[in-house]
C-alpha cells in the first residue's frame, strides 16, 4: 500500500531526544529512524520488548536465576545454578571493554524496554499472552543486565571435556582416540592425580541447568553444545557476476519459538546498520552498514576448564592450594518461589570460578573456570564496537575486543576488501591442553590470553574467497604447542561441499550463493554411496538397498527415497556399528541425538579405507549387517513400497513454543514442515534420530549484495514475532522450509514502499 495511506501509531516516551519513526516493513522488520544514537537504541529496545516481551523477559529471569518466583519451585535449582554464571567483577572494568558508547547504548536500549512495559502496565490486558496466561508480569530491567548474563552464549569446551573424562575413565584412551580424532595432530595424554577420578554426574547436570533454556516442557531440555555449527563466506568482487562482493551468513542453533535472533535496523547520525541480533542484547551482530558486512560463525576454540579439589578433612569450604589450604568465597542469596517459602541458598567461588558441587563423601569440589568470568565476555555485546567499521582495519581493531564466543569473522566491504579472522580470547595453558579435567591445587594455571595480534586470519586471498563452517581451520604452520587453541572441531563435511563450490572457475552469483546455503547435498553420502558401488554382497536385502542408493547423487531432498534409507542406515546403525567395533561398550554412554559426539568424518575414512583397526572383510560384514537393519527399519517407518519413500515423510521441522506443552495448546506451534538435508549437509538440519524432528538449523540466513544493499535477503523462521497473535509469528516459515528468501530492504525509499505501519514517537514527560 502507499507509504501515505498505511497504519500509524503516535506514541509519546519520556527518554527519546527528540521525534523518531519505526516503520515496520511487510516481513515484520522494524526500520528505526532517530535523531540521535541514543533514541536509535531507546527505539530498538521498544521494537524488541513490542515484538518479543515474553521471549525476553524469560531471558533474564533465566539469565538472572529469577524464574522460580513465576514458575516455582521446579526451577529453584535453575535459579541457583544460573546465579553462579553470573559476572560479579568490577562494572567500570566491564563496560569500558565493550567500547565507549556501550553503556549508553545499553542505557537507552533497556529504558526503551521498559517504555513498552509502563504501556501494557497502564493496559494489562494487552499484555502478551504467555503472560495472560500463567498469571505472571514483566520485570523492569537495568543497563546490566544485558551484561551480567553470560549464560545465553555458547561455552566450549567444557561439555566435550566432561565426555571426554567419561570416555576415558570407563574406557581408557583408546576408546577416546576412536571416537574423536583430535585436531591438529595431537597425542591425547591420560590425566594424572586427583584428575583421573570419576568427575560426579551433578557436575554435568548443575552446569546445563545453568546453560539449558527453562524446561517448562522435557523436550525443551537441549545438550549445551549441540548447537549444529553455521556457514559463512565471502567472495571477491573479481569472482562474482555482479562485479561486486558477496557475503553470505547462516549462523546454526537450536530451533526455537520465537526465532533466537532478532532483525532491525537502526539508523541515526553515525549509525546506519541492519541485521540480526540477540534479542536482550542492542545493536545488531550480523549484518551490514553503509560500506561495510560482517557475520560469524563458531570457531570452538577451548575458554573453559574443570578444576578439581581437595576438600579441608575438617572444613569443606577450604581447598588445597599449593602448599596450603585457601578458602572459597561463599555469598548467601534468596531464591523467591512462587507458591512456596523463599529458600536461602549459599554460592561459592575458588579462585578459578564457581563451584558446581561439593562432594562431601569423597572430599572433593568442582570448579569451572572460563572466560566469562573475565570481564568483557557477554557473549554477542562487542559487536556494537564494529557497527560503523568502514574498511578491514578498522574492523580488526574493533573485534579484538571480542572474547567470547570464539567466532570466525567473515569481512567484505563496498572498497573489495574480504577477510576471515578468528576472534575470542583463548586461555594460555603452560603446561597443559585443556583436554581433561585438571587438580585446582596450583599446578595448571592460565597465564594470560591468546593475544588478538595472533589471532588467524585471511585477507583479500588470491583464490578470491574465504569461507568457514566450525571446521579445522587454523592455517598451515600454526604454532599448536604455543597456542593450544582447541582439537575439538566440528566435522567438515559442510566445509567441503562449500568449498567445492567457491574453487569452481567460473563467476559466483548471489543465486548460487542462496542455493550453496541451502544445499542439500552430504558429503558422507556421496562417499559412502560411491564406495557400495564397487562391492558385492550375497545377501538380496543388501542388493536391494544398494540398487536403491545407486547412482545417487548424495542430495538429501525431501522427495527422495535414497535419502531415507541412508540416513536411517547412517545415523541409527552405521555410527553405532562403526563406534561398537572400536570401543565396545561406550556408545551406550554417549547421547545418539548429538551427532557432534561422534567423528563422523573419521568413520567414513575409516569404512572407504579400511585399517588394522577395521579389515576390509570385518567392515565388508558390518556394512551388509547394518544396511539389512536399515532396510528393514525403512519398511516399517516409511512403508513395504521403496518407491513412495520421502525423506520429508520422516524428517521434519516444528517450531515449538516453550510453553505448548505447559498449557496444553498446539495452536503456539507452527506448522509441521517436511524437511530436507541432515546435521552434515551446508543447509543444516540435524534431527533426534527416534523421530526424526529438527533440533538444530539455520533459522537466520542472509546472502549480502555488497554495495548494493537493496538487493539483499534474509529469512528469520518462523518470524520476527514472539506473539502467537501477529502475523509475523511464523510468515517467514513457508519461505525457509522451501529454501527462498525475503527482501531486506536498506534505503529509506524501498522502506517506505513495502511498509505496513508507521510508528511515530516524540519525547513525553
Amino acid at each position: 500500500m502507499p507509504a501515505a495511506t498505511i497504519p500509524t501509531e503516535i506514541l509519546a516516551l519520556a527518554g527519546l531526544d527528540a521525534p523518531a519513526e519505526i516503520l515496520i516493513d511487510r516481513w515484520g522488520v522494524p526500520h528505526i529512524y532517530g535523531a540521535t544514537q541514543h533514541d536509535a537504541f531507546f527505539l530498538q529496545g521498544l521494537a524488541v520488548a513490542r515484538d518479543r516481551l515474553w521471549q525476553i523477559d524469560i531471558w533474564r529471569k533465566r539469565g538472572l536465576g529469577l524464574l522460580a518466583a513465576d514458575y516455582g519451585e521446579a526451577f529453584a535449582e535453575a535459579d541457583r545454578a544460573a546465579r553462579l554464571m553470573l559476572y560479579r567483577g568490577d562494572m567500570d572494568a566491564e563496560w569500558a571493554c565493550y567500547g565507549p558508547n556501550a553503556r549508553a547504548a545499553a542505557e537507552a536500549f533497556v529504558a526503551g524496554i521498559n517504555a513498552r512495559i509502563a504501556i501494557l502496565e497502564a493496559e494489562l490486558d494487552r499484555l502478551p499472552v504467555e503472560f495472560l496466561r500463567t498469571g505472571t508480569r514483566p520485570s523492569r530491567w537495568a543497563a546490566e543486565d544485558c551484561v551480567r548474563i553470560r549464560s545465553h552464549g555458547p561455552l566450549f569446551n567444557f561439555g566435550r571435556e566432561l565426555a571426554r573424562a567419561d570416555v576415558v575413565e570407563r574406557f581408557g584412551l583408546k576408546a577416546e582416540a576412536a571416537r574423536k580424532r583430535l585436531e591438529p595432530d595431537w597425542t591425547l595424554i591420560a590425566p594424572e592425580g586427583i584428575a583421573t577420578e570419576p568427575i560426579p554426574s551433578e557436575v554435568r547436570t548443575i552446569f546445563a541447568l545453568a546453560t539449558d533454556q527453562p524446561a517448562f516442557d522435557a523436550a525443551n531440555i537441549a545438550a549445551p553444545e549441540t548447537v549444529g555449527g553455521s556457514n559463512n563466506w565471502a567472495v571477491s568482487a573479481a569472482r562474482t557476476e555482479t562485479g561486486r562482493p558477496i557475503l553470505a551468513s547462516d549462523p546454526h542453533r537450536l530451533l526455537m519459538l520465537p526465532s533466537l535472533r532478532y532483525v532491525s535496523h537502526l539508523s541515526a547520525p553515525g549509525l546506519d546498520v541492519i541485521g540480526a541480533g540477540e534479542p536482550g542484547v542492542p545493536g545488531v551482530a550480523l549484518g551490514h552498514n553503509r560500506t561495510s558486512a560482517f557475520c560469524f560463525t563458531i570457531h570452538p576454540a577451548d575458554q573453559a576448564d574443570l578444576y578439581v579439589y581437595e576438600l579441608h578433612p575438617d572444613d569443606s569450604t577450604r581447598y588445597r592450594y599449593g602448599d596450603g589450604w585457601e578458602g572459597m568465597q561463599t555469598v548467601s542469596e534468596t531464591i523467591a518461589i512462587a507458591g512456596g517459602d523463599d529458600r536461602p541458598v549459599e554460592l561459592c567461588w575458588t579462585r578459578h570460578g564457581p563451584v558446581l558441587h561439593i562432594d562431601q563423601e569423597r572430599r572433593r569440589a568442582y570448579a569451572l573456570r572460563s572466560i566469562w568470568s573475565e570481564p568483557g565476555s557477554a557473549p554477542y555485546l562487542s559487536a556494537l564496537r564494529y557497527q560503523a567499521a568502514e574498511s578491514w582495519d578498522d574492523f580488526v581493531a574493533a573485534r579484538s575486543h571480542w572474547l567470547t564466543p570464539p567466532v570466525n569473522h567473515v569481512f567484505a566491504n563496498i572498497h573489495g576488501e574480504i577477510g576471515w579472522i578468528m576472534s575470542g580470547f583463548v586461555p594460555v595453558r603452560p603446561n597443559w591442553d585443556g583436554l581433561h579435567p585438571v587438580a585446582g591445587d596450583g599446578s595448571h594455571e592460565w597465564a594470560g590470553f591468546m593475544k588478538p595480534e595472533a589471532h588467524p586470519r585471511i585477507y583479500n586471498p588470491e583464490a578470491g574467497w574465504v569461507a568457514t563452517a566450525n571446521e579445522m581451520n587454523l592455517p598451515e604452520g600454526f604454532d599448536v604447542a604455543a597456542h593450544k587453541v582447541g582439537f575439538d572441531w566440528c566435522d567438515s563435511s559442510r566445509y567441503r561441499v562449500i568449498a567445492e563450490e567457491l574453487r569452481q572457475e567460473k563467476q559466483h552469483g548471489l543465486a548460487d550463493s542462496r542455493r550453496l546455503q541451502t544445499s542439500f547435498v552430504s558429503d558422507p553420502a556421496r562417499r559412502l554411496v560411491a564406495l557400495l558401488g564397487g562391492l558385492s554382497f550375497s545377501e538380496a536385502v543388501v542388493e536391494q538397498a544398494r540398487a536403491l542408493l545407486a547412482g545417487w547423487n548424495g542430495e538429501l531432498g525431501r522427495a527422495s527415497a535414497p535419502a531415507l534409507l541412508f540416513e536411517i542406515w547412517f545415523r541409527n546403525h552405521l555410527i553405532e556399528a562403526v563406534s561398537e567395533h572400536l570401543a565396545p561398550g561406550a556408545f551406550a554412554h554417549f547421547d545418539a541425538n548429538d551427532i557432534a559426539a561422534y567423528d563422523t568424518l573419521q568413520l567414513v575414512d575409516l569404512l572407504v579405507v579400511p585399517d588394522e583397526r577395521l579389515d576390509q572383510p570385518a567392515r565388508d560384514a558390518l556394512l551388509a549387517r547394518t544396511l539389512v537393519a536399515a532396510w528393514g527399519e525403512a519398511m516399517n517407518r516409511a512403508g513395504d513400497d521403496p518407491t513412495k519413500w520421502q525423506w520429508g515423510d520422516l524428517h521434519h521441522a516444528k517450531f515449538v513454543h516453550p510453553l505448548a506443552a505447559l498449557l496444553g495448546d498446539e495452536t503456539l506451534n507452527t506448522r509441521r514442515m517436511a524437511m530436507g538435508g541432515s546435521g552434515l549437509t551446508p543447509n543444516a538440519a540435524d534431527y533426534r534420530p527416534d523421530d526424526f524432528g529438527m533440533t538444530v538449523g539455520a533459522s537466520f540466513r542472509m546472502v549480502l549484495d555488497i554495495g548494493e544493499w537493496d538487493n539483499c535477503v534474509f529469512v528469520n523462521a518462523p518470524g520476527q514475532s514472539g506473539d502467537p497473535q501477529s502475523r509475523h509469528y511464523d510468515d517467514h516459515l513457508d519461505a525457509w522450509s522451501r529454501q527462498a528468501y525475503l527482501p531486506l530492504l536498506y534505503s529509506r525509499a524501498k522502506v517506505e514502499a513495502a511498509a505496513v505501519l508507521r510508528i511515530e514517537v516524540t519525547p513525553g514527560m
